[in-house]
């Protein structure tokens, strides 16, 4: 439906939007095309092509989703006070489309000096792209509206509609073309995914109408060392994607960065809270509670594109009707399934609120943690006896539909509840540290995921008992926060000004 004008701003809409809506729509949509198709394949590339052990392959791994979730903080830094969000994604996207390119060159197999290399930089472009387009993308969805307008909210469920919708579809083609006709082609295909993005980034510009554009348009010009501040900034992610790739190559230095980095954040943020008034104090150490437990749902949930991976592909029976489905393609369940069950999710919730019975932000983290859980707990439920059996498919769809419960609980309130809780003067550092917590679940899924190939001879009850393990721990967890939830709402200081 095309109205001819915007209620707001006398300008033309699709559907009530601005068409600048549109245009980001679907340059998501193909960003998370070629992200997920290509991390569908990941793991096979690295155990099938390379021949990396199981235990390096999620070391690997783990460094690779770990980066990309601490790079958009620095990505959005730059764009907040240097280059702007509509130049930040168009780099970012031509980075990202470089790197999934350069996947292509995959050499013989095993392991190949100069093809690995190449491996490493093309992630480590795919790296330092997501963290240039990522945040900012979502930032000129923001800029679109007003604060006060009403058409916000529905923006961004529209917007992450087209995230999951890519999100969907990448591992379905890549992950089929990739296993089945050859890694270059699946993971070129990402990249032809990319490059769709970006040109209709490039040529639907007009319709941003100027958002997105630097806030401080001088800094673009002023010059250090014969060099504009805006070109200062494409070389920093050219730096960035070499240090990246010699992180990459030395991954293991990567665990041991976090570790340090996140106890300097934790102390530092620990510091500043007890110099605050009681209640900012109090809201303030609520937060870092959330981020606690986020680490520890991401380092559970993210076993879906490593050791879930892997079992689904060893130990699963993937005969659909008579067809024998690509591994990679059960990626795109949890996307269908947020496509699926997101408004369902958002009815329930409005429905509880309106008779004043919504938990708290606490509770559906406990709710998250304990739906998380159970999927681990059913799969293991529905194991056959011997290793040499396989795996009803069944119990595959029903693990990705309980973790796809579980995060719809827990994702959608998280950043939501950080921003709430933060001091105004503090709330860039606690969104930054959000995402760092993210980062750091990222590489516990990697840990948790080397457990489950230490086992020996028989992997796959070594999987199992490592499932059934963090299963009812997440369980246990979820189940303390229902039990601590009403003190830690006294934390929220709900009814209580600054």
């Amino acid at each position: 439906m095309l109205s001819s004008e915007n209620r707001t701003d006398q300008e033309k809409t699709i559907l009530g939007h601005p068409p600048g809506l549109f245009l980001l729509f679907f340059t998501e949509m193909w960003e998370r095309f070629s992200f997920y198709g290509m991390r569908a394949l990941l793991i096979f590339y690295l155990t099938k092509h390379f021949l990396f052990s199981d235990n390096k392959s999620y070391t690997i791994y783990a460094a690779y989703t770990s980066l990309i979730y601490i790079m958009p903080v620095i990505g959005g830094f730059i764009a907040d006070k240097i280059l702007g969000g509509r130049k930040a994604v168009l780099y970012g996207a031509v980075l990202i489309t470089i790197g999934h390119f350069l996947m292509g060159f995959e050499g013989n197999g095993g392991n190949q000096a100069f093809a690995i290399n190449c491996f490493y930089i093309a992630l480590a472009f795919i790296i330092v792209g997501t963290g240039f387009l990522k945040g900012n993308i979502s930032a000129i969805v923001g800029s679109l509206y007003n604060k006060d307008d009403l058409r916000r909210d529905p923006a961004f469920t529209i917007f992450y509609m087209g995230i999951n919708l890519g999100g969907a579809l990448g591992p379905l083609i890549c992950g089929y073309i990739g296993e089945r006709y050859g890694w270059r082609y699946g993971f070129g295909l990402a990249g032809v995914g990319m490059a769709i993005g970006l040109a209709i980034f490039i040529f639907c510009r007009p319709l941003l109408k100027g958002r997105g554009e630097s806030a401080y348009p001088e800094k673009l010009s002023q010059k250090i060392m014969g060099i504009s501040k805006e070109n200062w900034t494409y070389i920093l992610g050219l730096v960035g994607i070499v240090f990246s790739a010699l992180l990459l190559n030395y991954h293991e230095v990567v665990g041991q960065l976090l570790g340090v980095i996140g106890i300097l954040l934790v102390g530092y943020i620990l510091y500043c809270a007890f110099q605050l008034p009681s209640v900012a104090r109090d809201r303030l150490l609520a937060a870092m509670l959330l981020m606690i437990g986020s680490v520890i749902f991401w380092s559970l949930f993210e076993q879906a594109g490593s050791s879930l991976n892997m079992f689904t592909d060893r130990y699963t029976d993937r005969h659909i009707a008579g067809i024998d489905i690509a591994t990679s393609m059960f990626q795109s369940l949890n996307s269908i399934y947020i496509i699926l069950l997101a408004p369902l999710m958002a009815g329930f919730w409005t429905l509880l609120n309106k008779y004043k019975l919504e938990p708290s932000s606490f509770f559906k983290f406990g709710m998250g943690l304990i739906g998380l859980g159970i999927g681990f707990l059913v799969l293991v439920a529905g194991a056959p006896a011997h290793s040499n059996q396989l795996m009803p498919v069944i119990f595959i769809f029903l693990i990705y539909f309980f973790h796809t419960l579980g995060e719809l609980c827990l994702s959608p309130v998280g950043l939501a509840a950080i921003t709430r809780l933060s001091p105004m003067h503090m709330a860039g550092l606690m969104v930054g540290t959000w995402f760092f917590s993210t980062a750091f679940g990222e590489y516990g899924a990697g840990m948790i995921a080397q457990m489950t190939s230490s086992g020996g001879g028989d992997g796959f009850h070594t999987i199992l008992n490592v499932y059934s393990s963090i299963g009812w721990l997440s369980v246990v967890f979820g189940g303390g926060i229902f039990i601590l939830t009403p003190f830690l709402k006294r934390l929220l200081h709900e009814n209580e000004g600054e």
